[in-house]
């Protein structure tokens, strides 16, 4: 399983960005989806999740200024991110987890990079 991680970039506070995660190599259907972040000297943190069904959830930080969607017709997920502010600037990772049978699975992306400038 392979995910590609685009869209990152600088942005003025207040500004938005849209990052986008392609998977290739799994059902992805089937898979929930979600975009993680980390700061320098932080840990990693959940941003948003969706499952295969559609549910979504986000952290309190991000709640009303962050939607997660997916494609599954083009094996895509989806982070639009508005109102962005400077304690948002992290890299950004995709991540993509599911199961076959008893047997689970999880795959991170390689990150994209998100500054956003006061």
């Amino acid at each position: 399983v392979q995910l590609q991680a685009s869209g990152g970039g600088l942005v003025q506070a207040g500004g938005s960005l849209r990052l986008s995660c392609a998977a290739s190599g799994s059902t992805f259907r089937g898979d929930a989806m979600g975009w993680y972040r980390q700061a320098p000297g932080e840990q990693r943190e959940l941003v948003a999740t969706i499952s295969s069904g559609g549910s979504t959830n986000y952290a309190d930080s991000v709640k009303g200024r962050f939607t997660i969607s997916r494609d599954n017709a083009k094996n895509t997920v989806y982070l639009q991110m508005n109102s962005l502010e400077p304690e948002d600037t992290a890299v950004y990772y995709c991540h993509l987890r599911g199961n076959i049978g008893v047997a689970a699975y999880a795959y991170w992306g390689q990150g994209t990079q998100v500054t956003v400038s006061s």
